[in-house]
């Protein structure tokens, strides 16, 4: 089905076939069963690689699919400035778009994530241009879906050299957190005239969040966090004329920094946490008939804190929940390697023993209710 992006009297919409089709979408590979439930209607990948079985299971549910080709980065030393390097990766945006392009689920192609990262004046430049060929051979080849390319944050910088290098690219996607809630009106000020949708949101990455004195980023609660999907999405996203929709980070589990800080189900077990129903309420704008566990606090001495090795660890937990809940406790090392797991209780100091061996570590809690529903939070401490 043909996609289009129209201009209206106000901003921009996307069309899909002659209908307005605003993006409520989720970044992730599983859970997408439970994706449609929650209203959702499109998942963003980052890369084409073996995508013919993701976009025939968007299709069967009713999803479109905004279909990634991953550009090369310099962290895993790919060169813009390479010749050799930049022609096999255009040969390879060719097969993409030759294999994937008629299929049904394609809602648009997103030309790489992040990949200005980290590039000197000439790299960056000769990566605009790799961009602009991209779109341009993009529109020549399949003119029934447009183009986007996907930035870390936006900069006056970034925006005039995208305008100026790539200017086929028809839509800007940004992946953006602290400052997502004030996309709209950083972008306004900075000039940008086309539609954007917004990426990737969630909750403050670790590199904006206060850190402890030997350096372990402070992690939100699940219910803080749900409520940041929820402001995020209300002035970020909803309402905004040149806004198309969004792809929410991360629909699935992913040990990043933790293994809680970024997914919007638990690990292994996958009970849906409070971001869930924060974009399940935007997108259908109903009250969730059976939210999360609302997780009051998480008390301890300990956090933040250096401790004895060997000393006695306690941890009280409130919340609040429609019906009964399990309780469970987690020890783990800083750098995620897993120690132990033990049961507990709300409203009751959890305690138990410190490591005897000095270093970094973190206590999570996980609350989990019948109804597939959970809360998590964690905490850092140091045995010194």
């Amino acid at each position: 089905m043909k996609t289009s992006i129209e201009k209206t009297t106000t901003g921009w919409r996307l069309l899909r076939g002659d209908k307005p089709y605003f993006v409520r979408g989720a970044g992730g590979a599983h859970y997408l069963e439970e994706l449609v439930a929650a209203g959702g209607n499109s998942l963003r990948t980052w890369g084409a690689d073996e995508a013919g079985g993701m976009l025939d299971k968007c299709q069967r549910l009713g999803l479109t699919t905004t279909l990634g080709i991953w550009l090369g980065h310099k962290e895993h030393s790919f060169r813009y400035t390479d010749p050799k390097a930049v022609a096999g990766q255009f040969e390879a945006i060719c097969g993409h778009v030759a294999r994937y392009k008629d299929h049904p689920a394609l809602l648009c192609w997103a030309l790489g994530n992040e990949m200005e990262n980290g590039l000197d004046d000439a790299e960056t430049e000769a990566m605009w241009k790799h961009v602009e060929q991209a779109a341009q051979y993009v529109h020549k080849t399949d003119p029934n879906h447009p183009t986007m390319t996907v930035v870390a944050e936006i900069s006056d910088k970034k925006l005039a050299q995208l305008k100026t290098l790539a200017p086929s690219v028809d839509i800007l996607g940004v992946n953006a957190y602290g400052g997502a809630a004030s996309l709209p009106e950083r972008l306004k000020k900075a000039g940008w005239t086309k539609p954007y949708i917004l990426t990737e949101f969630g909750p403050l990455g670790p590199w904006e969040v206060s850190k402890t004195e030997w350096g372990a980023a402070r992690e939100a609660t699940s219910t803080e966090k749900g409520k940041r999907y929820a402001e995020t999405y209300a002035k970020g996203v909803a309402g905004q004329p040149s806004c198309l929709g969004s792809y929410v980070f991360l629909w699935d589990d992913k040990l990043e920094a933790t293994p809680t800080w970024f997914g919007m189900f638990l690990p292994k077990t996958g009970e849906k946490l409070a971001a869930v129903d924060a974009l399940t309420q935007a997108w259908t704008g109903k009250p969730v008939a059976k939210p999360c566990p609302e997780l009051l606090s998480l008390s301890s001495a300990a956090e933040g804190k250096s401790v004895a090795p060997g000393s006695m660890l306690s941890a009280t937990l409130t919340l609040r929940a429609s019906g009964p809940v399990r309780v469970r406790w987690e020890l783990r090392r800083e750098n995620n390697t897993w120690l132990t797991e033990l049961p507990g209780a709300v409203g009751k100091p959890f305690t138990l023993p410190a490591p005897t061996e000095p270093g970094a570590y973190r206590l999570f809690v996980y609350v989990r209710d019948s109804g597939g529903g959970a809360a998590t939070a964690n905490f850092a401490f140091q045995v010194k």
